[in-house]
């Protein structure tokens, strides 16, 4: 991204929804992104997937900014705010902004395992939730699997742990799991005993391979991998709340993961929209600019409202949250569904604008890449992952229908 381009939000968008904390963790955010995330985003979201490829140098301040204490109490080790979920939602807002890659990094370190995760005992938030939140050791969130998604229960799960005297003996496989190639543990979901559990895995026991990297479409930066379980031999003080608490942790967790995932899709449809602006207000076409063809100032003009109307969402459903109402929903399926939408509609567009540049990665006669086609190649994996998009409109019919007319 032209680290020049003008952010539109500011001037689109007037925030009457969060807290003054809240707008303080955004400054600091966007501070941090300004000065050491746009300069670098175009390698963060152009490099080819490979352990060289973590920005560990990024990673290390974002702990030692305090970002990976966001969501947690000071007893805990973390902040202690009062709205943590609208915090973590404008962080994530922030880093996606510049790289989706990134965000979906924090995520996967700090929000879904370290809610996972505090709900555990005082030895688990002592052993691993401490190095969440300092980043002494890089987490990852294990769900899904070759043949699992989004139905998640403890007869299709393929992960299955037996008791064997203080150890669970866990046999199976997990794919997708972000920051496993450099993670040193996973809060795993597992069938033990045919209930659904949630165990705290560490990546180099014995047992317990991580693959190859994935070579994705998008969010480069962002490592994925499977996870497979040879025998792996689990200490059983290692499984956060109690056997049969698995789908709830899991669902607890993902309810912050859906959340800033709609916000992710909300601050990539932004970017899109304010790189457009820019190239248009320059791109002479018919004795004038882009920018006096009334088609595309009406298209943009309701990309810039829906992209309000999604924050809107994303905000509201992290607010009813932080003030008790848990889950938030609908929001929360309605913030995930619409705020990844938008961001593909707009990206989509970005690119139709762009022409011809809006589909190079990399121009052979200047080296030069542009910001848009990064953006449509982030944003799908968007309206996939924690919860596809068809899940979360099932979710809301359900609130419609009830469940005896929507299974």
């Amino acid at each position: 991204m032209d680290t020049s381009t003008p952010r539109l939000s500011d001037k689109l968008y007037h925030d009457w929804l969060l807290p003054d904390e809240t707008r303080e963790v955004r400054a600091e955010a966007r501070q941090f992104v300004d000065d050491e995330v746009l300069p670098v985003a175009d390698a963060l979201n152009t490099t080819t997937e490979g352990l060289e490829a973590f920005p560990w140098g990024l990673f290390k301040r974002m702990a030692g900014l305090g970002m990976f204490g966001i969501p947690f109490s000071a007893e805990d080790g973390g902040r202690g705010l009062r709205y943590p979920l609208c915090a973590a939602a404008v962080t994530m807002e922030e880093l996606a902004y510049a790289s989706d890659g990134l965000a979906a990094i924090y995520d996967d370190h700090c929000l879904l395992p370290g809610i996972a995760l505090r709900m555990g005992s005082h030895y688990i938030k002592q052993t691993y939730l401490r190095q969440v939140i300092d980043g002494s050791g890089v987490a990852a969130m294990a769900i899904t699997e070759p043949e699992v998604g989004s139905d998640l229960r403890a007869e299709t799960l393929g992960t299955r742990g037996r008791y064997e005297g203080d150890t669970y003996v866990l046999n199976g496989r997990k794919r997708y799991i972000t920051n496993a190639p450099v993670g040193k543990f996973a809060t795993t979901l597992c069938a033990l005993d045919e209930q659904l559990c949630m165990l705290v895995v560490d990546l180099d026991a014995p047992g317990v391979k991580v693959g190859e990297i994935d070579i994705k479409t998008g969010n480069r930066a962002q490592l994925t991998a499977d996870v497979s379980f040879d025998n792996a031999a689990v200490p059983a003080r290692n499984l956060i709340g109690k056997p049969g608490d698995g789908l709830k942790i899991a669902l607890s967790a993902l309810t912050w993961g859906r959340i800033v995932i709609g916000m992710s899709g909300v601050a990539m449809a932004q970017a899109a929209l304010d790189e457009c602006v820019q190239f248009m207000k320059q791109r002479e076409m018919y004795g004038g600019h882009l920018s006096d063809l009334q088609h595309w100032q009406f298209r943009l003009a309701e990309r810039a409202s829906q992209i309000g109307m999604a924050r809107d969402l994303c905000y509201k459903a992290a607010r009813r949250y932080d003030e008790g109402n848990v889950p938030p929903e609908p929001e929360t399926a309605m913030a995930k569904y619409y705020g990844t939408q938008v961001g593909g509609d707009m990206a989509r567009d970005a690119v139709q604008i762009f022409g011809g540049a809006g589909f190079i990665t990399r121009l052979g006669a200047d080296g030069s890449a542009c910001r848009v086609e990064q953006i449509y190649r982030d944003c799908k994996v968007a309206e996939i992952y924690e919860g596809a998009n068809e899940v979360q409109k099932r979710g809301i019919a359900r609130q419609m229908f009830g469940r005896d007319y929507v299974r």
